[in-house]
């Protein structure tokens, strides 16, 4: 018997230091991830505005000068865009304006309905989904005719509870599709596909990304938005290619990775538009 309890004892322990050692690696490891990807004074890009089915702008939203600059559209009705979430949906990594997501988002949109798109941008990098109600309350002040959400990934990276992260997301989508917003919301991205997160760091943030993926899906299509799985459907693309669709933080996708992004998004919000609201039977298409 004393035998036995000597011999648990010294596996207690081991097990308890060679935990230790792994969380102590592991924390190690997310620092460095993040001193690493941090690009001081690397901001995003702004190129909010009026963009016409014809491929220009931004135009001043005013009215009136729509009118004088582009009288054959000015007016028509127009379509208020906005992007909302964390620095995916604010475009950091792009080389020029005219490249941010919501730039190509608009124009594809603008170019889709033949009418002048409203870009609104009013994501932040960084940003968290316990800090998305803010965005929404923005957004609500004068609710778009769509809002693109893209939130997660920070969630993931700082810890929080993936439940907590999908409530609260389906609690924004919900608040907006309340205002007749239609919703189209971008799952959390695979983080495991990122060069610059060491393992088994990046295993991990595979599988918590995955997870917070599915949670996400189901509360954007419980709360009337309409889902796009980025994880399931870039994972691939960013995994083969990373040299081409990371940018130089290795971090971030690139140019060719947002336009990538936005080549599985612009159909699903054009379609959404063109039907008057979200398709719920689409929330159920991927994840099976």
């Amino acid at each position: 018997m004393k035998h036995l309890l000597r011999t648990t004892a010294v596996v207690v322990g081991t097990t308890g230091a060679t935990l230790g050692a792994a969380y102590r690696m592991l924390s190690q490891q997310g620092r460095r991830a993040r001193r690493d990807i941090m690009i001081p004074g690397w901001f995003p890009f702004r190129a909010d505005g009026v963009y016409l089915p014809d491929g220009t702008g931004p135009y001043p939203p005013s009215a009136p000068a729509l009118a004088v600059l582009a009288p054959a559209v000015g007016r028509s009705p127009v379509l208020r865009l906005a992007m909302l979430g964390d620095s995916l949906a604010a475009g950091l990594g792009v080389d020029l304006p005219e490249q941010l997501p919501g730039v190509v988002l608009a124009r594809g949109l603008a170019d889709d309905s033949g009418q002048p798109v409203q870009l609104d941008t009013l994501a932040i990098c960084g940003c968290t989904s316990r800090r998305l109600a803010g965005q929404v309350d923005a957004a609500l002040i004068n609710p778009p005719h769509a809002a693109l959400v893209m939130i997660g990934a920070n969630d993931v990276a700082r810890q929080i509870p993936p439940w907590e992260s999908a409530r609260l997301l389906g609690e924004a989508v919900s608040r907006l599709r309340a205002a007749g917003t239609t919703v189209i919301a971008g799952t959390c991205p695979d983080l495991g596909t990122i060069p610059q997160i060491p393992q088994p760091l990046r295993a991990i943030a595979h599988t918590s990304s995955w997870a917070l993926a599915r949670l996400q899906h189901d509360a954007i299509c419980a709360a009337g938005g309409l889902p796009v799985s980025l994880a399931q459907l870039l994972a691939r693309d960013f995994r083969t290619q990373p040299d081409i669709l990371f940018g130089r933080d290795r971090f971030h996708p690139s140019t060719a990775g947002y336009q990538t992004a936005c080549s599985v998004l612009l159909p699903t919000l054009c379609s959404a538009l063109r039907a008057g609201c979200a398709d719920e039977a689409g929330c159920y298409s991927l994840w099976k």
